[in-house]
């Protein structure tokens, strides 16, 4: 990897490690660490806060995903390409999920961050097409099942699962070859597992019946309840 590519990557992680929740929260008066769920991220920030702010530390979340995701694909000339090679897609992907790492174990709290969702799906939008589309369609997935079962975490997990399969479908339907796509399936691979380790503690919840739905309360500033303490906090 040459040394401007090491640069896109620590940059991401970096960005990626910006802990807007616990900032959005800090500016409220409150320790997000020690509300909710404890967790650093949206749906923690929008239990504590409210809709608004967890809606704002979403979007703000997804940025820093997919701002330095797609300046690396601009900076390698790679967007609009399913034809990359394998050296240049393997930079723009590094990129991609050091964001997500950032997120998830950030420098600034001791490495103990989110679960990266947002992130993750900010990442994917900058890979454009190759995981633009897939993402879109993870998303999808992800509304329909929060709609129909209210579970955030399980319904996240199941929206990751879809993310490789909609680059094979892409792949598939493309002018791209499945072993050019070698690296996009490593990079998603890569953010599946991620994910799902994350929300191991959420599965085993949702498999004991004891995982909150959302919409069932809503916290403010006034309202924040002490942080849980049936599980990690992540």
């Amino acid at each position: 990897m040459t040394p401007d590519a090491l640069i896109l990557v620590g940059a991401a992680y970096l960005a990626g490690s910006v802990p807007f929740g616990v900032l959005i929260a800090r500016s409220r008066g409150v320790d997000l660490r020690a509300h909710g769920s404890g967790n650093v991220g949206a749906t923690n920030v929008g239990r504590v806060l409210g809709r608004r702010w967890g809606m704002l530390c979403f979007t703000l979340d997804l940025l820093k995903g997919f701002v330095p995701t797609l300046a690396a694909g601009a900076w390698l000339g790679a967007l609009g390409r399913t034809d990359l090679p394998a050296s240049e897609a393997w930079v723009w992907l590094a990129v991609a999920v050091a964001a997500v790492l950032g997120h998830v174990y950030p420098v600034w709290l001791r490495f103990r961050g989110g679960k990266g969702v947002a992130t993750g799906f900010g990442a994917a939008l900058g890979v454009f097409p190759m995981l633009t589309l897939p993402a879109l369609a993870a998303l999808v997935v992800w509304l329909a099942l929060v709609a129909a079962t209210r579970y955030v975490g399980i319904s996240s997990c199941v929206a990751a699962l879809a993310l490789p399969i909609g680059v094979a479908a892409l792949v598939s339907l493309s002018d791209a070859t499945h072993r050019g796509a070698t690296p996009f399936y490593a990079a998603t691979a890569c953010l599946v597992a991620l994910v799902l380790w994350r929300h191991r503690s959420n599965i085993a919840r949702t498999l004991a019946g004891t995982e909150n739905r959302i919409g069932g309360g809503r916290g403010g500033h006034g309202g924040a309840q002490p942080v849980r303490r049936d599980g990690p906090r992540d």
